[in-house]
């Protein structure tokens, strides 16, 4: 049998684990929301949200190098974000990169044309509808970019609650999309919120 010291530290570890995940799912709440707030505004919408989804991520990150034994700290999470983040911000660049080469190439059309008195212009001109060619693919590869590190914490919040058995409830996020697997949707006020629903069958990918 257990002696009463033993006992007390097995209940003093598991007060500080439930401490530690409570913020740890705090923290992914609001880092969940960020992201969608941003995929939101890449799709057009209007949104007020202040958190900076990116800067969220690495102050988890910088939590959870102080408690090593939480898992919420691990090599794969750290490598997907990464990934994303770069994959991100290369999209952004070629689309900037593209935009001033086709500007380059009209401003330098347009010095043509007044030295030459030809429409030299017309020719870079020609390479606009590639703008619009440019604009949806970036729209869409940053949409899918954030859909897929929203639907990852949304899973990883899953994961946390259902290890550490915290009330879903307590944990819901406010939302701006509907496609999002393993959750509900729930209207609070003019607001929508996502509440993470038990792993299924239909929620498994």
């Amino acid at each position: 049998m257990k002696d009463s010291v033993e006992v007390a530290l097995e209940l003093n570890e598991k007060e500080v684990y439930s401490h530690i995940a409570k913020e740890s799912a705090e923290d992914m709440i609001r880092i969940i929301s960020s992201i969608d707030a941003e995929r939101a505004k890449n799709r057009g919408e209007v949104i007020y949200y202040e958190d900076d989804w990116d800067d969220l991520i690495k102050q988890r990150i910088a939590k959870g190098k102080r408690h090593t034994a939480f898992d919420f700290y691990n090599p794969s999470l750290l490598t997907i974000w990464e990934n994303k983040v770069k994959d991100m911000k290369r999209i952004k660049n070629t689309f900037k990169l593209a935009l001033a080469f086709i500007g380059a190439s009209i401003a330098l059309g347009i010095g043509l044309t007044i030295i030459y008195s030809e429409p030299w212009v017309l020719i870079p001109l020609s390479a606009l509808p590639l703008v619009v060619f440019l604009l949806d693919y970036k729209k869409h590869a940053l949409d899918m970019s954030y859909y897929q590190l929203t639907q990852l914490f949304i899973d990883k919040l899953r994961e946390l609650l259902k290890k550490y058995e915290l009330n879903a409830e307590q944990y819901k996020f406010k939302i701006f999309s509907y496609d999002y697997f393993g959750i509900s949707i729930k209207k609070l006020g003019g607001n929508l919120f996502g509440v993470v629903k038990e792993e299924n069958k239909e929620s498994v990918k």
